[in-house]
């Protein structure tokens, strides 16, 4: 499944349905099965037990599908501003990160849902710019993006509280689990801020959240888009896709392939890239076999897709 932003001007985003066989391409399926739109933007999609929980940022709301059917079963319009990522944990707790007024620092939030009533039970107050989200070993993990600002933290929830934050690089954009190791590679302050900085990868041990190792790239070096696969990491910095082996970190590690991808997911040998092309026509998902490096699939997409989920 892939989640598509939309215009940015107006509009609805929408997801895009390609099967494991890639024998089968639906566009715009919520639509197609319900016959209304999803909303502006469609910012992300997370699951729990049979629903899909697709959160759309701009229309303030979090629309819940069938992840099978994709039949509407309900939304959530209360208690969320700005959201923009969704985690499910225990089972009957699913967390949001909310920007709230993206121009006002002291605002945002993590909302915290009853995935047994699809309602907000309570909100977290963390700092500004909540961004991706991750769950492991009943904590949840945010990293503070910036929001349109740069931040440079990792917040830890637990349960309906904050239990701390951990210092990282400049604007953390992505994060992935391995074991009990958290990795958050951080952009670093871009040039047009007037205080560039380089980007990082920094290594959490989850068993006590301390960070272990910090790697620093060049100051005008700002990557993106972590993925993993096995014990290999990767990313997006300057047009090209990097290789890492988590087991000896030395950076850049290697490019494989060319391109100037929107997001990434790695999976069983396999990246997957979205091309957001002009951000105004219909994008594209391609396949890569990462033992070649070789484009072994395309398929369009809708505008600017912006999220790549396994329905398994």
């Amino acid at each position: 499944l892939i989640t598509n932003e939309g215009p940015f001007s107006g509009g609805s985003g929408t997801v895009t349905y390609i099967a494991e066989d890639y024998a089968t391409v639906a566009q715009n399926i919520y639509k197609t099965v319900n016959g209304a739109n999803l909303g502006n933007i469609v910012q992300s999609m997370g699951f729990q037990d049979d629903n899909a929980y697709i959160v759309v940022n701009n229309s303030n709301k979090i629309m819940i599908a069938n992840r099978y059917s994709f039949k509407s079963v309900d939304s959530i319009t209360e208690g969320v501003n700005n959201p923009r990522y969704f985690m499910a944990a225990d089972g009957d707790k699913g967390y949001v990160t909310n920007w709230g007024d993206p121009n006002d620092n002291t605002d945002d939030y993590v909302s915290v849902l009853d995935l047994r009533t699809n309602t907000i039970a309570t909100s977290i107050t963390v700092a500004f710019g909540p961004e991706r989200i991750l769950a492991y070993n009943n904590k949840i993990y945010v990293a503070h993006q910036g929001g349109y600002g740069q931040n440079n933290l990792i917040s830890i929830i637990s349960g309906n509280g904050l239990e701390g934050t951990i210092t990282v690089g400049d604007v953390p954009n992505s994060m992935v689990i391995s074991g009990n190791t958290l990795y958050v590679l951080c952009g670093g302050n871009p040039n047009y801020t007037g205080n560039e900085t380089a980007g990082s990868l920094v290594k959490i041990d989850l068993s006590n959240g301390q960070v272990t190792s910090t790697f620093n790239f060049n100051t005008t070096e700002h990557p993106s888009n972590l993925t993993m696969d096995g014990t290999n990491l990767y990313y997006t910095m300057d047009g090209k896709v990097f290789k890492l082996n988590s087991t000896s970190i030395s950076l850049p590690g290697t490019d494989i392939i060319e391109g100037f991808f929107y997001t990434l997911e790695a999976k069983n040998g396999m990246l997957y890239a979205t091309d957001a092309k002009d951000f105004v026509s219909k994008g594209a998902l391609l396949i890569f076999d990462l033992t070649t490096n070789q484009l072994i699939q395309e398929f369009q997409t809708g505008i600017i897709p912006g999220g790549i989920y396994f329905n398994e």
